[in-house]
This record gives C-alpha cells, structure tokens and sequence, in this order.
C-alpha cells in the first residue's frame, strides 16, 4: 500500500513541533531563567506555556498519524464515492458542473472543493455512483445534484493512493 500524502504533511508538523520542543524551547527557557526570580518572569512563564502548548500538539499529531496509517485504503469502494474520491457534479438548478474531492478533514478547502468525507455534505456524496442523485439540504433550501462522474482513491494511482486531491 503507498504512502497517503496527508502523512507526509502531518510528519512535518510533528518534526517542526518536536524540535521547538526539543530545542527552541529549552533555550528560551534557559535565557528567562538567566533574568533571575522566576515568580514575576513573563518571558519564563510563556516559554512553559509554549512547551505545555508543544507537548499536547506533538501527542495529538502522533495520535492522527497513527489513526491514519490504521486506514485500510483497500476497505474504500472501488465501485463508489468514498475517502479519496473525486466526483463531477452537476448543479440540478442551474446546469453548473463542478468538481468536489472527499478528504481527511485537514486537508478541507471549500474554495477548492475539498471537503470532508466527515461533513454533512460530505456524507450526502459518500457512496454515490455515475448516474445518482444527490440533495443537500441547507439552512435557506436544499440543492440537487447529478453525479456525472466518480473516480475513487483506487483510479488514481498517480496520486500515490492518495486521499487529496
């Protein structure tokens, strides 16, 4: 199974986050100390904060990296929208046709028609095929949708077995 490329990018998060820990912190922490009584030091008391800050992010990027790489890709649809897939939609009302991806929700960009697999919308689009019909209801309405096309995490190869698009 190739590498999904949203672990690439979660890989560096958690690097850049170890090594501000590991080193920047430290040393900042050295530096307030060396301004003498810690009780009334801003500069000591950000520096412990950050590194509070730090330690949390780094077990939540290892705890996401991890859930991740449990995704069995070959339990996705091959036949169906899925994580991963890119579907061809086009608007009922007014003939627009348009290209939506289902990704990991840290990859999410509306504006580029990336949304979560997880959302409301999303979740409408999941398990659709050529040919289907797809309504969201929104809060002034709803909206109707044909699925012109779907390629799944599987027809695209290229990307890597990718879950982005």
């Amino acid at each position: 199974m190739k590498r999904l490329p949203i672990l690439d990018k979660l890989d560096a998060d958690l690097a850049g986050s170890q090594r501000e820990l590991q080193v920047d912190i430290p040393k900042a922490i050295l530096t307030a100390r060396e301004h003498g009584d810690l009780s009334e030091n801003a500069e000591f008391k950000a520096a412990k904060e950050r590194q509070m800050f730090l330690e949390s992010r780094v077990s939540l990027l290892q705890k996401r990296i991890s859930d991740i790489m449990s995704i069995n890709v070959n339990q996705i649809p091959k036949d169906r929208s899925g994580l991963g897939s890119t579907l061809k939609l086009k608007n009922l009302d007014d003939g627009e046709e348009r290209l939506y991806y289902l990704v990991f929700p840290e990859e999410v960009d509306p504006d580029l028609g990336k949304l979560s697999a997880a959302s409301p919308v999303g979740r409408a689009m999941v398990g659709k095929q050529k040919g289907d019909e797809i309504i969201i209801s929104l809060p002034d309405g709803k909206m109707e949708f044909e699925v012109l096309e779907v390629t799944t995490i599987h027809d695209n190869p290229e990307e890597g077995d990718s879950a982005s698009a």
